[in-house]
């Protein structure tokens, strides 16, 4: 697999890997807070790094029928979250991408 470099960041306050405290993301890049999963509320960023992309797979979530990518910490391999590929209603295309 090689060498693994994690991206740290510095200047905003910092979203973190829960697990084992990996960088995320940073204040700046939050979207939305308005966002609920599975496991209750989610949060939307349009930039994060030191994430893994699983496979694309097609799912009904509560604003519409998206193709989505579970994202996983680079480091421990800790479940954080899902990246929008496509959504199919043309008023949650914004998401599409982060």
């Amino acid at each position: 697999m090689g060498i693994v470099y994690k991206r740290f960041l510095d200047g905003y306050p910092r979203v973190f890997c829960c697990k084992c405290k990996t960088h995320v993301s940073h204040s700046e890049a939050l979207v939305s807070k308005m966002s609920i999963g599975h496991h209750g509320k989610a949060w939307l960023f349009d930039e994060v790094v030191n994430i893994i992309e699983g496979e694309p797979e097609d799912r009904p979530m509560t604003t519409g029928h998206h193709t989505v990518k579970d994202i996983y910490c680079t480091n421990c391999r800790e479940l954080l979250g899902w990246k929008y590929e496509r959504a199919e209603d043309e008023s949650q295309k914004y998401k599409e991408g982060v």
